[in-house]
């Protein structure tokens, strides 16, 4: 066989094409070490509640108001006096004293795509430029100490697909999108686990059958390019069989653990973040769909809220337990909230659609405080009452924790700007008073 079939065998088993997506050594992403000079949080996990969680169903509850706003739902109290929380959320509500709320979230998009990319790089759309997500400048910024080729930008289990995240840094600053269902018997993750179903010992069985027909590389050993192609080979091994594949195999937690998480697919992307930021990972998104509910808002939540909540109380209470929650960042969100008002009528039958002027948020860990509330709604959650908050002054905070100065410039880029990573327009806003 000559060089050229090895590389194509190669190629239909998806190994090379798992170390190009993964490795930082063959993606061309060295990594770097920053000096950091403010907070000192090592890794964040983002837990995105696509569509957009209805405020009053989550952490701004409004029991004395209308029906027709609450839907006869009730608060319950957290172990902080005096915070209440959606009876929706029981599990989080005995974890109070380890976040924060922020509840006068605001901004002007009602769009997905257009508040996403807000969210996400605290600009406006538009200019002609794309602005890159946090978790890309975070990838890019603090990617020195992840172990065992990990990405530094991992998605669990799908990316946004809003915008290019990456924005202008480029794709090697990407989310890696883990795709396939933690919560299944085996964990497929893209570019980590055997194509076609394949076992482990079908893998080596080929990858032995490929070193066996490889004469020409036999004959070229010693040349540089023979040696390339050999550590490739022996990078793509230590992926699909190394330590590398077994930090997605949760396999090796144990069933307690796993089902005090909860068998699904968030409850169980909840427990690979976890294990991912144990080895240095500074960037994980949990993408949690399904809150999209301009219909049947209310059996939609009966069914998705329940594990939403046991998996994030879960994940507090577990990153506490191993002294893990002070140097990680925890933010919940969406791109924006739900209105107020229900519509009661057809087709909608009790949905609520978006809203932006007035939503919440929850951060925890990495030096954020907890038992705290920042920022107040009307009687409805129609409007922010005080203290408004952009989403510019929850990315800038998240910087800050993480030892990185959001108004400095961007650090080198193919477009060579020197823009700050955040607008200075407001820079007084950030939510100092949550910090320890």
């Amino acid at each position: 066989m000559d060089r050229r079939e090895f590389l194509k065998s190669v190629l239909t088993l998806g190994v090379l094409g798992a170390v190009t997506r993964v490795c930082p050594l063959f993606a061309g992403m060295e990594p770097k070490a920053k000096n950091r000079t403010l907070g000192s949080a090592k890794s964040v996990i983002e837990i995105w509640i696509w569509g957009g969680p209805c405020q009053l169903e989550a952490f701004d509850p409004k029991p004395l108001a209308d029906r027709n706003y609450n839907g006869g739902h009730k608060a319950i109290p957290t172990n902080v006096d005096g915070i209440f929380v959606s009876e929706y959320l029981p599990e989080l509500a005995k974890q109070a004293d380890r976040y924060s709320i922020i509840r006068s979230m605001t901004h002007p998009h009602r769009g997905h795509e257009s508040a996403t990319y807000l969210m996400q790089t605290g600009r406006m759309p538009g200019g002609g430029v794309t602005y890159p997500a946090i978790g890309a400048i975070l990838a890019m910024m603090k990617n020195g100490n992840v172990r065992h080729h990990l990405p530094a930008y991992v998605a669990l289990t799908t990316a946004k697909g809003r915008f290019s995240e990456c924005g202008f840094l480029g794709e090697k600053y990407s989310p890696f999108a883990t795709g396939g269902n933690p919560a299944a018997q085996t964990f497929n993750v893209d570019g980590y686990s055997p194509v076609g179903g394949l076992s482990r010992e079908s893998m080596e069985r080929r990858f032995h059958l490929a070193e066996e027909l490889d004469s020409f590389g036999r004959r070229m050993k010693g040349a540089p390019s023979a040696g390339k192609f050999n550590q490739a080979g022996e990078e793509a091994k230590g992926i699909l069989f190394g330590k590398t594949a077994e930090v997605f195999d949760l396999s090796r937690e144990s069933k307690e653990m796993r089902e005090r998480y909860g068998m699904n697919r968030f409850g169980q992307s909840c427990l690979a973040a976890r294990r991912l930021v144990e080895q240095g990972v500074p960037y994980v998104t949990i993408n949690a769909s399904g809150w999209d509910t301009h219909k049947r808002h209310f059996e939609t939540l009966a069914r998705i809220a329940p594990e939403m909540d046991r998996a994030v109380a879960t994940l507090l209470a577990d990153l506490h337990e191993r002294n893990m929650l002070k140097d990680t960042v925890i933010w919940w969100t969406g791109e924006f909230g739900r209105t107020p008002a229900i519509d009661w009528d057809a087709p909608w039958q009790g949905g609520r659609n978006h809203h932006s002027n007035c939503f919440c948020s929850m951060v925890a860990g990495g030096g954020f405080a907890g038992g705290r509330v920042v920022g107040s709604s009307d009687a409805t959650t129609e409007n922010v009452a005080s203290r408004p908050v952009s989403p510019a002054d929850l990315l800038g905070s998240i910087y800050e924790l993480c030892g990185i100065d959001p108004d400095q410039p961007f650090p080198d880029n193919p477009l060579g700007l020197k823009t700050p990573i955040l607008s200075t327009d407001n820079p007084k806003s950030r939510l100092r008073e949550l910090y320890l």
